[in-house]
């Protein structure tokens, strides 16, 4: 069972000198009055007490500490935005490295190119690239780290028409187990830089990111609420599917509690419905088409479906999801979305066990197919729809219902889906669906691994063990 209890009272700490001459940023310790800030992570599920928690403010930093880890046999978490909700930008009696301090964005607008450091949010990196009219694919929340999301394969609201997060990676510089700071690309260290997108945190601490953007500026987006009906989903699903309908319309479907806002009539508060996060990336001339296509899905209850600059979108789940709820979640790829998971899906949806707690399901096809099986760590090309099972919710004594409800719900669907499901959706408890996760492509990752990492520095991930 998940707990939010740390399982080492007393950590026990090697002597620091050493780091604390080789790092510029901030070396905290047990004694530190700074410690449980600095230990505290997104999801507080995971309570978990370091022995040292390294604030790096460059890549000589992010060396030592790597080094340091090494040299001392210590568990080693590498953290950008700690949003993971496996709890992976922490661990218990080990070290931290904490990128969140190298958060610095260029932007090459002739080049329509983007370098990011490890420890920038999706809000850091849309704020620098929309000054130019340009962005990449990038999460739901603002306050997601790019190297999570990146490093997992990486969905969102472009994706549809530019492609997964890691589809528009272009190079990476690495800082590998032997404390080497690599720069790797199609044509450098080839191997590396394509495990690196969907393989995860498994190959080195990932310092800067170099990303194509593409131009997007305003666009139109927002929610649209149905009544809870399978029937809503269903039409969602022929929406998708209809080959006429543009790579710059992107929907995303979930299953929530009515949220309090304005434009939802307040009988419909906290009552479960459907929604769809609608992202579109055309002219503005066809607002009104795509509008007539949501309202063709079924009832429309409420909807702010408006002109806004582009990353407004990702902001608009920040409020309901501050850092310091708990969250247990479960992910799954389909190549459908069949009836039986809708009925699944409608079934839940009826007991949502907060307000914060929804399904999501991503459409993942379209520019994502046009990347093959092999071509990146990410397997699961064919899959059309990536599914999370969100249960977040902000009093701990809800943990065990929560956790029971989100596993009963991925067992119903499982029938419904492929074995595998997206990392950055898996909580700490599927370390057994990795090899699923990465099907063909997961003995080529383990032989990486042998090579960047033999001693499993990196562990502290959904593991691939060399």
């Amino acid at each position: 069972m998940t707990t939010a209890v740390s399982s080492t009272p007393s950590p026990t700490v090697p002597a620091l000198d050493p780091l604390r001459d080789a790092v510029r940023g901030d070396v905290i310790d047990p004694s530190d009055p700074r410690y449980d800030e600095a230990r505290r992570v997104y999801n507080a599920m995971h309570d978990r007490r370091p022995a040292v928690v390294v604030r790096a403010v460059d890549a000589a930093d992010a060396i030592a500490a790597v080094n340091f880890a090494r040299d001392h046999d210590l568990p080693l978490a590498v953290r950008g935005g700690a949003h993971a909700a496996t709890g992976h930008g922490t661990c218990d009696d080990g070290l931290v490295l904490d990128l969140g301090r190298m958060r610095s964005v260029h932007v090459d607008a002739e080049h329509r190119t983007a370098r990011a450091e490890g420890g920038c949010t999706w809000g850091d990196f849309n704020h620098a690239t929309h000054a130019f009219g340009l962005a990449t694919t990038g999460g739901v929340v603002s306050s997601t780290g790019i190297g999570g999301l990146t490093l997992g394969g990486g969905m969102g609201h472009l994706a549809r028409r530019y492609g997964l997060t890691c589809d528009n990676l272009i190079s990476a510089d690495v800082v590998t187990a032997d404390g080497t700071l690599v720069r790797c690309d199609a044509d450098h260290d080839a191997e590396l830089f394509w495990a690196l997108r969907g393989g995860g945190g498994n190959f080195g601490a990932v310092v800067s990111f170099l990303y194509r953007v593409h131009p997007v500026a305003d666009i139109l987006g927002g929610p649209t609420f149905y009544p809870l009906d399978g029937d809503v989903a269903r039409r969602w699903r022929e929406l998708i599917a209809d080959p006429d309908t543009p790579d710059a319309f992107n929907a995303v479907f979930a299953f929530v509690l009515g949220p309090p806002v304005p434009f939802l009539p307040e009988r419909w508060h906290g009552r479960p419905l459907c929604a769809v996060l609608t992202c579109w990336t055309g002219p503005e001339q066809d607002d009104e088409r795509i509008r007539a296509r949501l309202g063709g899905l079924g009832p429309v209850l409420g909807q702010f479906v408006e002109r806004m600059p582009y990353p407004v979108i990702n902001t608009l789940f920040d409020a309901d999801l501050p850092a310091g709820l708990y969250h247990y979640w479960k992910g799954n790829f389909s190549r459908d979305l069949s009836d039986g998971a809708v009925d699944v899906h409608t079934t839940y949806a009826q007991t949502l066990p907060s307000m914060q707690t929804n399904t999501i399901v991503f459409p993942i096809d379209r520019a994502c197919h046009r990347v093959g099986p092999t071509d990146t760590a990410f397997a699961y090309r064919d899959a059309t729809f990536s599914t999370g099972l969100g249960p977040s919710f902000a009093d701990p004594s809800d943990i065990e219902r929560n956790v029971a409800w989100c596993r009963d719900y991925d067992r119903a669907l499982r029938p419904h889906t492929e074995e595998g499901g997206y990392i950055n959706f898996l909580s700490d408890d599927d370390q057994d669906r990795v090899r699923t996760n990465y099907r063909q492509n997961y003995d080529r990752l383990v032989e990486l691994k042998r090579r960047y990492d033999p001693g499993n520095l990196f562990r502290v991930n959904h593991n691939i063990t060399p």
